[in-house]
């Protein structure tokens, strides 16, 4: 009888454990951990005051992903432990570096050049009106407002039907009786030598005036300058009454002193 022969499995050998290889990981990836401390201690200084770094970090992670991704051989655990350690002291130098770079200065807001204020007109002020655009009432008002600015008294508005030619009355600061007849007229139609003859009959006999002014917007005729020439009336036209207005010029009652 044969006795069947007994075949011992043979042995599989596998990877022996290496202890020092296995010492070796665990050093380096402990002096990682600490690395990595110091790193991350460093960059949220760096992160506090340099908010963009964020990105660069992030860009820095991806790059190792995308490393470690092309390389999917198995490392060996003191290649990956000397991989990790290099990616750690290179992340560590650059937000050191970025400590060192002093932060921008905050650049200056562009001052605003100088601005001239305009002036705020009080109501009614004469400098501010346009005398063409104002009808002949309110024309009459804005010339005894006129007078009421430069110094005069019991100004009077007389205007109206049977005024004899009288606009404005006022007394002027020396004590002289001023009579005013207004012509808002447009620019072509200038004040003529009737107009001047009707308010000179009236002007001195009736209503008593030491100096009588005739003041319009736009312009007069030569002989209607003659005649006040003559019987001594005073003739403020557009541009006359403009530099008036703008304190440019004297109060015309002063040139019939």
């Amino acid at each position: 009888m044969t006795t069947p022969e007994c075949r011992t499995p043979a042995t599989r050998h596998g990877r022996r454990f290496d202890l020092r290889a296995t010492a070796m990981f665990f050093g380096l990836l402990a002096t990682a951990l600490v690395a990595a401390g110091f790193a991350v201690r460093a960059l949220a200084g760096v992160v506090q005051r340099r908010p963009e770094w964020v990105v660069v970090l992030v860009c820095v992670a991806l790059a190792g992903a995308l490393a470690y991704g092309r390389r999917r051989r198995r490392l060996s655990a003191a290649r990956l432990a000397r991989g990790a350690t290099e990616v750690l002291e290179e992340a560590t130098a650059t937000a050191l570096d970025a400590l060192d770079v002093p932060p921008p200065a905050p650049s200056a807001a562009p001052s605003a050049g100088p601005t001239t204020a305009e002036p705020i007109p009080p109501a009614g002020d004469p400098r501010f009106l346009d005398h063409e655009a104002l009808t002949p009432e309110e024309f009459e008002e804005a010339i005894a407002a006129l007078c009421v600015r430069d110094g005069c008294s019991e100004v009077e508005v007389v205007g109206g039907a049977g005024d004899l030619g009288a606009d404005v009355v006022a007394l002027s600061p020396e004590g002289r009786r001023v009579v005013i007849q207004c012509k808002r007229y447009s620019d072509d139609n200038k004040v003529g030598s009737q107009d001047l003859q009707r308010f000179g009959g009236t002007c001195f006999t009736v209503h008593g005036a030491d100096v009588a002014l005739v003041v319009t917007t736009s312009d007069f005729t030569a002989p209607a300058e003659e005649y006040a020439e003559q019987c001594g009336i005073v003739c403020v036209n557009g541009a006359a009454l403009l530099a008036w207005s703008d304190g440019l010029a004297p109060e015309p009652w002063a040139a019939g002193a």
